[in-house]
C-alpha cells in the first residue's frame, strides 16, 4: 500500500453494488466515513448519522426510498457511495445524493461510474431529468456533474449542515447527456 492509499487501478476493475435493507451496516459505516471525510460536501451531519438506529438505516435503504450503491476495488477496498431517490414535489425527477468517492479512489473515474449508475437507474424508472445539489466549493464534483451533461440552473441555497456553505443546483435533462468518456 503507497502512502495515498491502495492502488484501485482504473475504474474498470472497481465493482458497483446496489444495496438493500440487509446492508445497512455497511451503508452505515461507509456514510459515516465519508462524513468525516468531507463534512462540507452533505446535507447532514456525522453527529446526526451517527445517531441513527439500526432500523432507521434499514428504511433508508428500501428499495421505495431508492437507489444507494456500494463501489469497490477488486481487492474489496472502499471507492465510493451514491444515492438516488424520486424527490415526490418533483414527478418525473430522480436526485443523485450522498455522491462520495474515497480519497484513494480519486481521480481514476470511480465519480463517472457512480454517476451512470444513477443515471441507469433513472433511466430504468422512467425518470425524464436527474437533479442534484453540489456546494460551490467542490470544483473537482462540479466538473464531474458537468462532464456527465449537468447544467447549473441557477438556484443556490446555504447548506444545511454548514450554513456558511454555499451549494448550488444542477439538473441534466436525459436523453441529452453527452457520450461517455
Amino acid at each position: 500500500m503507497s502512502e495515498r492509499g491502495p492502488d484501485l487501478g482504473p475504474a474498470r476493475s472497481v465493482r458497483l453494488e446496489r444495496l438493500g435493507p440487509a446492508d445497512w451496516r455497511r451503508w452505515r459505516e461507509v456514510r459515516l466515513i465519508a462524513l468525516r471525510d468531507a463534512p462540507t460536501s452533505f446535507a447532514s451531519t456525522y453527529e446526526q448519522e451517527a445517531g441513527r438506529s439500526e432500523q432507521d438505516w434499514r428504511d433508508w435503504l428500501h428499495p421505495d426510498r431508492g437507489l444507494k450503491v456500494l463501489a469497490r476495488s477488486a481487492d474489496g477496498e472502499l471507492a465510493g457511495i451514491v444515492g438516488g431517490w424520486e424527490p415526490p414535489e418533483v414527478p418525473g425527477a430522480v436526485e443523485l445524493y450522498s455522491m462520495w468517492v474515497a480519497p484513494a479512489a480519486r481521480g481514476r473515474g470511480v465519480g463517472d461510474l457512480l454517476v451512470r449508475e444513477v443515471l441507469a437507474w433513472a433511466a430504468e424508472i422512467g425518470a425524464t431529468e436527474v437533479l442534484l445539489w453540489v456546494t460551490r466549493a467542490n470544483a473537482a464534483a462540479h466538473a464531474l456533474y458537468e462532464r456527465h451533461g449537468f447544467r447549473d440552473t441557477g438556484r443556490e441555497e446555504p447548506l444545511p449542515s454548514h450554513p456558511c456553505e454555499t451549494e448550488r443546483a444542477m439538473r441534466l435533462t436525459l436523453g441529452q447527456a453527452p457520450a461517455a468518456r
